[in-house]
């Protein structure tokens, strides 16, 4: 069965109605998720372009033709501007006109109107520019582990790639007028691409979308709201397999187990908002100052663990004094105060050379070795 260009653009225009209403229902049930109305508003307007470009004949040519440009333009400004959203960045206003602009500019110069070729080819560089762009914003923002997020950067990027080719393809085909079954075959298949791309860049946006939500609700459960740290579940979790690793390559591994002294003293004095702070503040640099693969957690209150990848009791040790002169830091910037730490430091490697194999078996690895007494040090 032959595809008709006829039949995929009015296709076209459905779908896109379709898909821009579904994203706008989507984005009801979730607003936080701002990016996902700017792709709606994006179909929506890509259904009306194409509609008036279905016009063409029986209303004026400044509405079937340059106001559908207009909007055409604008509908991949406002994709790129929703991409940039998802990304934490803000909207660039000026990106929502800048290519109905260039066009609108063009049609100002001689032969313009009368060349068709050139109007083609500068259409295309607009869309496949703003395209790129979204492509781009997806790539920044690759340090959020977000598996669909590739599969939406190989998409937009083919699809920019396939408006460059368009023109070039239909001028090629043109010039072959004896060959009109080979020209309709490719009008064919460009059209069908058109088609199938619309559906797959929004069901690709939807499932970012959706995995970004269940990301952060995952996270959610993991982080510690006030400090950003792995909280005590994660922590544990993360922690045991880090230590299971490690004891399968018999590398040792350090623990300290980290206390802020005089802490409820701190909040009596200056209230529990300066507390805080001072729990974040030292959350955040002791993280900076710990290793990729080191681990570090809130367990609840004013403790804090760490878990030190390859690292034996000196280096452990001087981890600890760090961690204290953070501390010291941390109250003195805050209040003045002196604030230090108590902690205890275990090598795992040592310790656990010492149990039996059913206690290794049995026990919690890293939270046995922190109930042990021996093999540790506690500096004040």
């Amino acid at each position: 069965m032959a595809f008709e260009v006829n039949t995929l653009f009015l296709l076209t225009i459905d779908v896109e109605a379709i898909l821009g209403l579904l994203l706008l229902l989507v984005w009801i049930q979730n607003t936080r998720v701002h990016a996902v109305v700017w792709w709606a508003t994006a179909d929506l307007m890509r259904a009306s372009s194409v509609m008036m470009y279905g016009l063409y004949g029986a209303v004026p040519d400044l509405i079937s033709i340059d106001l559908a440009n207009v909007i055409l333009f604008s509908s991949f400004g406002v994709t790129w501007s929703g991409a940039r959203v998802f990304s934490g960045r803000p909207a660039l206003p000026g990106s929502l006109i800048a290519g109905a602009g260039l066009w609108l500019l063009a049609a100002q110069l001689p032969g313009f109107e009368a060349g068709s070729e050139i109007r083609g080819q500068l259409s295309s560089i607009i869309i496949a520019a703003y395209v790129w762009l979204a492509a781009y914003e997806f790539w920044r923002g690759r340090k959020e582990p977000l598996v669909s997020r590739w599969p939406a950067i190989l998409l937009f990027i083919t699809h920019g790639a396939m408006f460059l080719l368009r023109t070039p393809l239909n001028s090629l085909l043109h010039d072959k007028e004896s060959d009109t079954v080979v020209s309709s075959a490719w009008l064919s298949v460009l059209s069908l691409e058109a088609f199938l791309m619309t559906i797959a860049t929004a069901f690709i946006l939807l499932a970012m979308s959706k995995e970004r939500t269940e990301l952060r609700h995952k996270t959610a459960a993991m982080i510690d709201p006030l400090t950003g740290l792995l909280n005590r579940r994660a922590f544990l979790a993360d922690a045991e397999a880090l230590l299971r690793r490690q004891i399968a390559r018999d590398c040792p591994i350090g623990v300290l187990l980290i206390d802020l002294d005089h802490f409820k003293s701190i909040n009596d004095r200056f209230g529990h908002a300066v507390g805080d702070k001072v729990l974040q503040v030292f959350a955040k640099t002791t993280r900076a100052s710990l290793g990729q693969t080191d681990l570090i957690g809130r367990l609840g209150g004013e403790e804090f663990a760490m878990v030190l990848y390859d690292a034996g009791r000196e280096k452990a040790q001087a981890v600890a004094v760090n961690a204290e002169a953070i501390a010291r830091n941390t109250a003195a910037q805050l209040k003045g105060k002196r604030a230090t730490i108590t902690h205890q430091v275990v090598e795992l490697k040592t310790l656990m050379s010492k149990l039996s194999a059913q206690e290794r078996a049995v026990h919690p690895k890293w939270q046995w070795s922190l109930r042990r007494g021996e093999d540790a040090s506690q500096i004040s």
